[in-house]
């Protein structure tokens, strides 16, 4: 197959001007450690959805403000919402308070205009709250819109991983992604599983999806299926238990189909072995 690497793109001089200052202003405001980080989703949020309008308070405040006008100005302050990660049993409520803001201004940015599919941009203001969410965010974190994380304290990620639009990554228990990890669009990664016949006996295990494994298109990783290294997760797959390195699984659930041709030779020795 020929290889395509992605285009390199520039942004007009005039753009640069504006999103590097705006970014960095952003970097400053969060290294600080008295940063009020719920002020600080407010202010953004409140920017980018009445861009020109100047004073939250007096807004929220004025009867003559109508009250669906008020409702949406106090939703943009993540302390008047909640939140479902909030109601779960494992939250910890100090660690979920420190990254809740920055959840809700990784969401509200994600569903405005100057978020979306506004890539360049996009990658690096997520990257920037990646690494203050994270428990540790390597080097050239790539996520694109409306990816969504449970506590988002639990993740751990390498270097160079790739996750795609609607990906879900429920790190109720602790998840870690190793260097180059690629996770497809609308894959799902969960940690936790519930009986079958008490909903609220829940099952929680740490998961790691190992240097690079690649999870594709519309594919789900079950609580307890960690992937070995360089593993593979077919579309529409469901694994139901771990992949082994260099191993290809496919179906549901998914079963191992082949070993990749890079494997070490021990590995392609044993073959796909469900």
């Amino acid at each position: 197959m020929p290889k395509r690497p992605l285009r390199r793109l520039t942004l007009p001089a005039e753009a640069g001007r504006v999103y590097d200052p705006w970014l960095a202003s952003l970097e400053e405001r969060l290294a600080d450690p008295a940063c009020d980080r719920n002020r600080l989703c407010r202010d953004i949020l409140f920017d980018l959805y009445y861009p020109g309008l100047d004073d939250w308070e007096a807004l929220v405040q004025d009867p003559a403000t109508p009250l669906t006008t008020r409702a949406a100005l106090l939703a943009l302050d993540p302390r008047n919402i909640t939140m479902e990660p909030e109601y779960y049993a494992e939250n910890d409520p100090a660690r979920y308070a420190r990254v809740k803001p920055l959840l809700w201004l990784w969401q509200g940015f994600d569903r405005s205009p100057m978020g979306g599919g506004n890539v360049d941009l996009a990658v690096r203001f997520r990257r920037i709250l990646a690494r203050h969410v994270f428990r540790r965010c390597g080097n050239n974190f790539k996520c694109f819109q409306h990816v969504e994380f449970s506590f988002g304290y639990n993740m751990e990620v390498g270097d160079n991983v790739v996750v795609h639009r609607y990906v879900l990554l429920d790190d109720r228990a602790p998840i870690v992604l190793g260097d180059r990890v690629s996770i497809a669009d609308f894959a799902n990664v969960y940690t936790h599983s519930h009986d079958l016949v008490d909903q609220e006996d829940v099952t929680s295990s740490p998961l790691t999806l190992a240097n690079g494994v690649r999870i594709t298109y519309h594919a789900t990783v079950l609580e307890g299926a960690s992937i070995g290294e360089h593993g593979m997760l077919g579309a529409l797959a469901v694994a139901t238990r771990p992949i082994k390195p260099y191993h290809v699984n496919l179906g549901i659930p998914a079963v191992p189909k082949m070993v990749k041709p890079n494997a070490p030779p021990e590995v392609r020795e044993g073959g796909a072995k469900a």
